[in-house]
């Protein structure tokens, strides 16, 4: 099986996560909540296909980000998932491919994805040493 590689980016606002509710109509992981992100595209690298999903996604720019993890999430396909901690972005966030965005508290999102739970699991774990993000 060939392994898919795609970005998915934790957004946070002190404790809550920005997460989307995925269209019934996606091939992929249809009508979950999950963790906003795409496919990398042939000739991009983690960060460029960060700075596409983003706008393709959100409408946004990311200006803070960090690296956090990668996780294998199989689906219809294999996916490596490189996950990326954004604190920072410029503009208004806006759904655009999903069915709605909404923030909800780090600690009991409502994750439809095992490998996004483990993310999310890796930010709070980390997140107050390496983030800097809260006490």
């Amino acid at each position: 099986m060939d392994v898919h590689e795609c970005v998915s980016f934790i957004m946070l606002n002190e404790s809550q996560v920005l997460l989307e509710k995925r269209s019934e109509s996606k091939e992929t992981d249809p009508g979950l909540i999950t963790i906003p992100g795409g496919h990398i595209e042939h000739g991009e690298n983690q960060v460029q296909a960060l700075f596409r999903e983003f706008k393709e996604e959100l409408s946004v720019i990311p200006t803070d980000y960090m690296y956090l993890c990668s996780l294998y999430h199989p689906t219809q396909e294999l996916q490596l998932i490189h996950y990326f901690v954004v604190t920072k972005w410029k503009g208004d966030i806006t759904a655009q491919e999903a069915d709605y965005v909404k923030w909800y508290s780090l600690g009991s999102a409502p994750i439809g994805i095992a490998a996004d739970g483990i993310a999310l699991k890796e930010v709070e774990r980390v997140g107050m040493f390496v983030l800097g993000m809260w006490c």
